[in-house]
């Protein structure tokens, strides 16, 4: 499949049939997304040269045969996978974890691995705890020997984390957190190695807080737990809305664990608030739905993405009617590469419905940008494919987009505010909030640069 760009535009549009007096040989295979990162192997738009045609064929020969020929080797590559898999975020960690397992499997099973060896996922969780993700952290890096670790849904675990994959020189592919300190305690150093596939806390608040403008919305209590991604979370917001003269008329803050916010409810009701902006994950988001429900208060409930778990919308039932969260996927048909992904996904893990859809989407979408670095590195030592992760040339098909280098040396975040759709929750399910959010999703989404931070 080829896509056609358009200069002025932040997508490329995929269509179906590439056009006349192209050569572009496709793969064929269970699932088409791996096939479409070895597209580029052999294209030409000198279709009228027999010369390069026979060349780059055989080109492809040479390389297919070098991956059969040691696809059987002993030794693997390992890539540790770091997830709550248990608790209240247990929805994103396991999510997460069949991403990139999806990924892997594919890889292995389609290419035979990378470089003659097979992909290794050692995975660990982490529980969400701060402690326990530290431990993790240093054994994939220091017992374990990965090459490079994706996962860290949580900040604070991220936070305990980043020193042991900087001094150890490994590679961390930030697959779920949104925690903006996670990129900014690091980003002043020249040599870092801490990239992201997931959009920042930073541009989910600029992201709704316009979403809520654009409604007419202007008095709006924030409710925000007291975890690091909490605090990071209201921060943003407040500076999104000072960008536009506003402040939020409440601030209510809760631990994670916390079981009732009827208090907090009608402090923020008091406050003559027509929007509730909340940032917390999906069990204590779920709270809040229905402490706002019990006060029979027709207030518009916005959120950042673990309003799109199914711990929230299962845990709050109807009072999660309407809500409105910023995602980066959603589980619907779309481009070729998200239907194939959905449908394998659902195939192997025998759901129709993904606990936590976007974490799913980026992991997958994670291990592809490794899997990338790995055969550009034409290495698996972790400095160098932090290299190659910083000068990535080639695009990579994934669910949430296609990457077209999504990092430099300065820039380690892949996902840009434009990449970003609105999602409500609808009958139980996460839908286009807008409808040309709707249409936007049989197009891939660019990424738009903006200045580093």
């Amino acid at each position: 499949m080829r896509a056609k760009t358009d200069p002025g535009s932040m997508y490329q549009a995929p269509v179906e049939q590439q056009s006349l007096g192209e050569t572009t040989m496709q793969f064929s295979c269970g699932h088409r997304g791996l096939g479409n990162q070895f597209s580029h192997l052999y294209r030409s738009t000198e279709a009228t040269s027999p010369y390069v045609f026979v060349r780059r064929f055989a080109a492809l020969l040479v390389f297919a045969s070098a991956l059969a020929s040691t696809a059987y080797a002993a030794d693997t590559i390992r890539v540790g996978v770091s997830c709550p898999m248990s608790g209240g975020s247990s929805d994103m960690g396991i999510s997460l974890r069949n991403g990139v397992q999806l990924a892997a499997d594919e890889i292995n099973g389609w290419a035979g691995g990378a470089l003659g060896k097979k992909i290794e996922l050692v995975i660990r969780d982490d529980k969400a705890d701060n402690a326990i993700g530290k431990q993790v952290a240093e054994d994939l890096v220091r017992e374990q020997k990965v090459s490079a670790t994706i996962g860290i849904c949580n900040a604070g675990v991220g936070l305990a984390s980043l020193d042991a994959y900087q001094n150890g020189k490994v590679p961390l592919l930030i697959a779920v957190s949104a925690g903006t300190p996670l990129a900014e305690r690091l980003a002043a150093t020249p040599d870092f190695y801490v990239f992201r596939n997931a959009p920042r806390d930073e541009i989910q608040a600029e992201f709704l807080v316009r979403e809520a403008l654009k409604r007419g919305l202007r008095r709006i209590a924030v409710f925000a737990d007291t975890s690091a991604y909490g605090e990071s979370g209201l921060s943003y917001v407040k500076k999104a809305l000072a960008e536009q003269k506003l402040a939020p008329v409440s601030v209510q803050r809760f631990p994670i664990g916390v079981t009732s916010l009827a208090e907090q409810a009608t402090e923020a009701k008091a406050s003559g608030a027509d929007a509730v902006l909340a940032w917390t994950v999906g069990p204590e988001a779920a709270v809040i739905a229905k402490s706002v429900a019990r006060q029979k208060w027709p207030v518009q409930i916005f959120g950042s993405w673990p309003l799109s778990w199914r711990n929230f919308i299962d845990g709050s039932g109807p009072a999660a009617e309407g809500t409105l969260v910023a995602v980066s996927f959603v589980q619907q048909a779309g481009f070729q590469t998200r239907n194939a992904f959905i449908l394998a996904y659902q195939k192997k893990y025998g759901t129709g419905v993904i606990p936590a859809p976007m974490a799913a989407a980026q992991g997958y979408d994670a291990m592809m940008i490794v899997y990338q670095a790995i055969l550009q590195a034409r290495s698996d030592e972790p400095v160098k494919i932090k290299a190659a992760l910083e000068n990535l040339d080639r695009p990579i098909a994934g669910a949430v987009t296609t990457y077209q280098t999504p990092f430099s040396k300065t820039d380690h975040d892949a996902i840009s505010e434009n990449m970003l759709v609105l999602g409500i929750v609808r009958q139980g399910q996460i839908d286009y909030a807008n409808r040309e959010d709707a249409m936007k999703t049989f197009s891939v989404q660019r990424k738009s640069v903006r200045p580093a931070m």
